[in-house]
């Protein structure tokens, strides 16, 4: 990637490691998922009460999984034609 490309808001938070935790999206290699922080905030979780529960979390972290998780929605699969 060049210096002028563009990045995505989360692509220096969001880890993938296929050995560490079955390689779902992480939160900068930690074992705390994207998905994780995405649904305590779908619970009610405030963003404050998420980082008191996991202090070595930053405030960027959880913006960077809310971004990951509104990009993956927008992905789709599409069959290849043969």
């Amino acid at each position: 990637m060049t210096a002028t490309a563009h990045r995505l808001p989360y692509s220096e938070r969001i880890t993938h490691e296929p050995g560490k935790m079955g390689g779902r999206a992480c939160i900068r290699g930690m074992r705390v998922t994207a998905s994780n922080i995405v649904g305590m905030l779908a619970s009610g979780e405030s963003e404050e009460s998420i980082l008191h529960a996991y202090p070595y979390l930053e405030a960027e972290d959880i913006a960077a999984a809310l971004s990951y998780a509104a990009w993956r929605l927008q992905e789709s699969e599409l069959p290849i034609p043969r």
